[in-house]
């Protein structure tokens, strides 16, 4: 099923981080491929090639996830149309922030960094985030992963050699101060990663989980999707074998594309 060019609609794609928009260069182009209009802005001070960011990562250092999610909300308020929301790790946290504000006509979260209100934290998850959060003085810098730490946190499931060139070609500084919002979430009334689990309102949300995740762990992904079991609105839930947290450029990566895709197309309003 495509959607007709005269009549496409958006997809806004929002990554995760320690990327840039890069990350989604493959789906971008396959989604496009199917009759879509493909978006994928950057978070603020994200808006440069990999390497200038790697060079200078002025501008990354103490952006916040409202910053971000408004940032978004801004862009999607000036669509025509509502458009499919798809995101990857924090990504999909701000997705879910956008659905529950009223925004998209389905979601998709893939590997979402937790919320407010999810409770497991895995061993994995704890040493993927530890070379951050572990110095408090970190909050608000801007703070690179090192191929070994990347090669753990996102892309386990590839040999070493693999994981350096997509290391290469992705990774960048990522903002502390987004990664401590969400770790220390549930100590906070007014974390920036507050939901609204029964709104009824929202648009259609799928969880999309890598069952090899060492930062966001299936356990995890499920423990946010259980939060909205007390909604009327469509919550689903899709787990892939052997998918580390780099689900999104790994062998295989348009199995999930197009599952994504395909879900959202079956349960966003239809086309007028």
């Amino acid at each position: 099923m495509s959607a007709d060019i005269g009549t496409a609609r958006t997809i806004v794609l929002i990554h995760g981080l320690w990327v840039n928009p890069r990350s989604w260069e493959g789906w971008k182009h396959h989604y496009e491929s199917r009759g879509y209009k493909v978006i994928a802005p950057a978070w603020p001070g994200l808006d440069r090639e990999v390497e200038d960011l790697r060079r200078d990562p002025t501008g990354i250092a103490g952006v916040g996830l409202r910053e971000v999610v408004d940032h978004y909300e801004r862009i999607i308020r000036g669509l025509e149309r509502p458009p499919i929301i798809v995101g990857h790790s924090f990504g999909g946290t701000v997705v879910q922030i956008l659905l529950d504000r009223g925004l998209g006509s389905a979601g998709v979260a893939i590997d979402s960094a937790a919320v407010k209100g999810v409770l497991p934290l895995p061993l994995s998850t704890l040493r993927s985030a530890w070379p951050v959060l572990g110095n408090p003085a970190n909050k608000n810098k801007a703070v690179p992963l090192t191929a070994k730490q990347f090669h753990y946190a996102i892309t386990n499931t590839l040999s070493e050699s693999e994981s350096a060139a997509h290391y290469e070609r992705y990774a960048v500084p990522g903002s502390a101060r987004v990664l401590f919002q969400g770790a220390f979430a549930n100590f906070n009334p007014k974390a920036a990663t507050r939901i609204n689990f029964r709104n009824g309102r929202r648009a259609p949300l799928l969880f999309i989980a890598g069952q090899a995740d060492h930062i966001v762990p299936p356990k995890v992904n499920k423990a946010n999707w259980r939060l909205y079991r007390k909604s009327p609105a469509v919550t689903d839930y899709q787990e892939f074998p052997g998918r580390s947290h780099f689900i999104i450029g790994q062998d295989g990566w348009q199995d999930v594309a197009d599952y994504a895709l395909n879900w959202a197309q079956e349960h966003q309003p239809a086309l007028v």
